[in-house]
């Protein structure tokens, strides 16, 4: 049994079916979920996408390299990275995708063998050697061999088998949003890739195409239980309702329909296990790498193909699958949360100082030299 049918759920119901099992999957929201901010698969996420299966489905979906320019706050250009730039820095095998693309692909390929519950909670949870036995919000009682909790960062699963979210998460004191856009903005060209950076503050706009444009707000806060109180359009609006360009137009899509909007504090989680007996947390669930990373669809997939790995070599022992399997991935989750916390001030950096070191490695970035040491830079974190 899967608990969630994000990212980090669907890929490891499709690796598990891969190597025969039957999969249930059960579902909090009503129906699915198909909207998102952007994604890289590059590296091992690449190759766990590869491994799945999931190119074929995946590459006709590919963004692909865009402009990247940075502006000032009223909108204007003040420096401009040609695709072919990040293209060269990051290589051919990697692929840029709306997060709703990329779970509508996990999605379409589940869903031919499993049994997805939608509108449906777990309510209970108790388990033996031999089994678990999971009581859902419609009282349904079911009993499984595995129970895999891939319900995100508040997850439910964690909650009843380890213990309550205030001993895990780390608040980073930061809130992020990300939305779609029905409409490109018009207040920037097309084909490119907007952003400001500001003292505390980062929005991102990008206008690729009808249905093909979104938008992406972080920004520092002393306070994310008041923001969250206040829901995502008016507190983005607070704290980017001064800014020009694309970010005006983005933020009156948001205001038009505010329910299209991915809006939470910034935190980690950070847990000395990740599995109990027949019982394994996956994904934001068990570590939450946070969107600072730059990893957290990546690191779903390749954490989802190891484990399917683990199993199949310990199919006989499943605690000891899983506790193979949290040996040889803990090293990488470590990495990619440490680099997250690193990456925060190029998100929000701290000080006006910090504003213009951002902006010089930005122009110094198309220099020949600085190129291939970003290139290297990308590789080394991808080993």
């Amino acid at each position: 049994m899967v608990v969630g049918a994000g990212i980090a759920g669907l890929a490891t119901a499709l690796r598990l079916r891969q190597q025969g099992w039957d999969v249930v999957v059960i579902e909090r929201a009503p129906s699915r979920r198909s909207s998102g901010y952007l994604v890289n698969l590059h590296g091992p996420g690449y190759d766990a996408a590869e491994r799945l299966g999931l190119l074929p489905a995946l590459n006709p979906r590919d963004i692909g390299f865009f402009t990247s320019v940075l502006v000032h706050p009223d909108g204007r250009e003040k420096l401009r990275i040609p695709a072919a730039v990040t293209e060269a820095a990051v290589g051919d095998r990697a692929l840029s995708l709306f997060r709703g693309d990329l779970e509508s692909a996990l999605y379409e390929a589940v869903a031919e063998f499993a049994d997805i519950r939608f509108g449906t909670t777990v309510r209970a949870i108790t388990q033996t050697p031999e089994q678990v036995e999971v009581t859902l919000s419609d009282d349904t009682r079911l009993r499984t061999e595995l129970l895999i909790g891939a319900d995100g960062v508040h997850s439910q699963v964690r909650e009843l088998v380890f213990g309550p979210e205030t001993e895990y998460f780390v608040d980073l004191g930061h809130m992020v949003g990300a939305f779609p856009l029905a409409k490109p903005p018009a207040h920037m060209p097309d084909g490119i890739g907007a952003t400001y950076i500001g003292r505390g503050r980062t929005a991102a706009v990008m206008n690729l195409g009808p249905e093909r444009s979104s938008a992406f707000f972080a920004y520092r806060c002393p306070d994310p239980h008041t923001d969250l109180t206040l829901g995502a359009a008016p507190a983005l609006a607070r704290a980017f309702g001064d800014l020009g360009g694309g970010a005006v137009d983005a933020l009156a899509q948001l205001d038009a329909d505010p329910g299209t909007a991915y809006f939470d504090s910034v935190g980690q989680i950070v847990m000395d296990r990740w599995s109990q007996g027949r019982v394994v947390l996956l994904g934001d669930a068990a570590w939450c790498v946070t969107v600072f990373a730059g990893y957290g669809a990546a690191l779903a997939l390749d954490g989802a193909d190891r484990l399917g790995t683990a199993l199949a070599a310990h199919a006989d022992d499943i605690p000891t699958a899983l506790s193979t399997w949290e040996t040889t991935l803990r090293p990488e989750v470590k990495k990619r949360q440490a680099l997250a916390r690193r990456g925060i001030s190029q998100f929000a950096p701290p000080t006006r100082t910090h504003v213009w070191a951002a902006e010089l490695m930005l122009r110094a970035i198309q220099l020949p030299g600085i190129s291939s040491l970003v290139r290297r830079s990308i590789q080394r974190a991808n080993n």
